[in-house]
């Protein structure tokens, strides 16, 4: 255990782990080109799979912000993108999400890490960047799932047929760490 962390802490990690390999089969069995965003903790196990995989290019960006018009440009030019983010970089990159994939209705899954879900669950003082998240979502009209385990990461595939069927974004969010 780390200094610091509560053992309730360590279980809720534990708790909500993701298999990087099960998220990775529902990614290209919606047959996605590319994947763009920053690496985080929570989802460095993914962008590992990710690198290693020569079906998905990883376009790394700097800002989440640059992930929106890079996602853009590569569905207008025939490929299949999908953003991976955590969500304080959700939060920093609002008015890009709104210029880009929203305004121009294109149909992107995003995979947003969430950030301090862990912290609502116990005692002692909670990250704000997981209080903020879902009503940020709902505010800003995403359409939503929440993936909680690896047993879920068909919520991708659901994911992708409502923003086909929309031809809007809609996030998967998840908790914790991708192992």
């Amino acid at each position: 255990m780390r200094a610091g962390e509560t053992e309730a802490k360590r279980k809720a990690k534990i708790r909500y782990m993701i298999k990087a390999g099960a998220v990775l089969s529902e990614i290209k069995k919606n047959g996605v080109t590319h994947i763009v965003g920053v690496p985080d903790n929570g989802s460095r196990a993914l962008y590992q799979k990710l690198w290693a995989d020569p079906d998905i290019r990883v376009v790394p960006v700097t800002r989440e912000g640059e992930a929106f018009a890079l996602a853009s440009g590569l569905f207008l030019g025939g490929k299949k993108p999908m953003v991976l983010i955590q969500n304080t970089g959700f939060f920093d990159s609002g008015d890009a999400y709104r210029g880009t994939v929203l305004n121009m209705a294109i149909p992107l899954v995003m995979l947003i890490g969430y950030r301090g879900y862990e912290t609502m669950s116990g005692t002692g003082s909670v990250d704000t960047a997981a209080t903020f998240f879902e009503p940020i979502l709902k505010g800003w009209e995403v359409p939503y799932f929440v993936m909680r385990s690896s047993s879920e990461s068909r919520l991708i595939s659901d994911a992708f047929s409502k923003s086909e069927d929309t031809s809007l974004p809609v996030a998967v969010i998840y908790p914790g760490e991708m192992n």
